[in-house]
């Protein structure tokens, strides 16, 4: 069974260093396997886009969610750093989540967990509301361990459906059934930002981080965000918050990429956890 596992890993990473030659990649990239499910592939390049790139790829197989979980870390008041609510949490990997208010903390889209409602969609004519054309997508895990990106349900749809461990809304959606989904025409989705995103590949999962604001990373559009994980063979994918919050995270590794705000890692209201079997108590 362990030397199938590995087998199946390696299966995977040569699947994205495929989509990294089909997106012409430059050949500078680092891969760390932590065991037969679980690596890291961290890629700096000058081609992609005709632009400097520097991304970080944490995946690991869907069929390794026995060893692992996927959860959320938040904070209802106050903002914490990605880091440190993986760490609270003994995390294995951490990847910063949806929306959130800057000023009071607590996300600013539809999240719930457990069961319960943590909060809702704020108005987006409010401070640090988000715009309906960018929220459209959710991301579900389910009480059997299954991770699904989907178009959001109504909040009422979720709030009274008990088959969910937890749902955060995000977006935009980026791909669904490996359709790449239209896209706002507006600065936030045509500009190039940090991204961090989320993706589903038909044998795993993908934690994504984009960095940019800088000479060594210029970031991507959300069109070139797509782009790029189409090629990944993403089958599903949407975007989380981005910007100076983009921030992965690894046990014993630390920060894997660099944060683009002047002062580093920026307090969050949520992360999302790649948790082992034996650690899923919940912040």
């Amino acid at each position: 069974m362990q030397n199938t596992f590995r087998i199946i890993s390696l299966s995977v990473l040569l699947i994205i260093v495929a989509g990294c030659g089909t997106n012409k990649h430059s050949s500078n990239q680092k891969t760390t396997i932590y065991n037969d499910n679980a690596y890291t592939l961290k890629i700096k390049t000058d081609t992609l886009f005709n632009s400097q790139q520097r991304i970080c790829l944490l995946a690991f197989h869907k069929n390794s969610l026995n060893q692992y979980t996927i959860d959320i870390a938040y904070n209802e008041v106050d903002l914490e750093k990605t880091s440190q609510m993986a760490s609270n949490s003994n995390a294995f990997a951490a990847i910063n989540g949806g929306f959130f208010n800057m000023d009071a903390g607590g996300s600013v889209t539809y999240f719930e967990i457990n069961d319960s409602v943590i909060g809702k969609t704020r108005d987006p004519k409010l401070k640090w509301g988000v715009s309906d054309r960018i929220i459209n997508g959710a991301i579900v895990f389910t009480k059997e361990n299954k991770l699904k990106i989907e178009s959001a349900n109504t909040e009422k749809f979720y709030a009274k459906s008990k088959k969910e461990s937890f749902v955060l809304f995000t977006g935009p959606l980026l791909i669904s059934n490996s359709k790449l989904q239209s896209l706002p025409d507006m600065g936030f989705a045509n500009k190039r930002h940090p991204r961090t995103c989320l993706g589903i590949t038909k044998d795993s999962i993908i934690f994504v981080t984009i960095d940019g604001r800088s000479k060594q990373a210029s970031g991507m559009s959300l069109y070139q965000a797509q782009e790029y994980l189409l090629g990944l063979g993403c089958i599903d994918a949407i975007n989380l918050d981005g910007g100076g919050s983009t921030t992965m995270w690894i046990k014993n590794k630390g920060l894997v990429n660099i944060p683009s705000d002047k002062n580093g890692e920026r307090p969050v209201a949520n992360a999302l956890l790649i948790l082992e079997s034996h650690t899923q108590d919940r912040n």
